[in-house]
């Protein structure tokens, strides 16, 4: 790998890492704005965000943030995160060990004749779910990881892809053990 040296301090700079972060919270108000308010403050950038109650009798959410950044930055995000009040628990589920992404994509495509027959075949061939059919347009739901997501909706550019919506990611660590 070829790196460019920062001639400022003559050290070669440090490697971005993608990192997905799963933090879990109280489901109060003001509590997402304060954990992206750190992002936001320091400059940190997220490219994907999920959040949703997990423990309604606990009243605790789980935050799923994937964030780049050198591993200085990222150790840094984690440590700042976990000073946070709301925070019960920040786990970074890029270095311990095995964990299962996956992402939600609604895919809206328009088309008549045989660019509405080569959608369906598309979509089957994702193991894509027809949430709802016109007679000039469909709405898929695809559910996979990242890469296959990208590649689903670059498929579907060709067919007639008017709309998409993505959930982000939702993640969780493989094995018996509990965030």
């Amino acid at each position: 790998m070829l790196m460019k040296i920062d001639q400022a301090t003559m050290r070669a700079p440090e490697p971005v890492e993608k990192h997905t972060l799963s933090i879990l919270v109280d489901n109060e108000p003001g509590v997402l704005a304060r954990v992206i308010g750190l992002f936001s403050g320091r400059g940190y950038n997220i490219d994907t965000l999920t959040v949703s109650e997990t423990q309604h009798e606990k009243s605790v959410s789980r935050i799923t943030i994937v964030t780049t950044g050198s591993p200085m930055v990222i150790e840094q995000i984690k440590s700042q995160l976990a000073r946070l009040i709301p925070v019960h628990r920040v786990a970074d589920l890029t270095v311990t060990g095995a964990s299962i992404e996956r992402e939600l994509v609604l895919a809206k495509v328009r088309g008549r004749g045989e660019a509405r027959v080569e959608a369906l075949r598309l979509a089957a061939a994702f193991g894509a779910k027809t949430l709802d059919a016109t007679l000039e347009s469909f709405v898929f739901e695809f559910t996979g990881a990242t890469d296959e997501a990208e590649r689903f909706i670059a498929t579907l550019t060709d067919v007639g892809l008017v709309e998409v919506a993505r959930t982000g990611i939702a993640a969780m660590a493989r094995g018996p053990e509990g965030l």
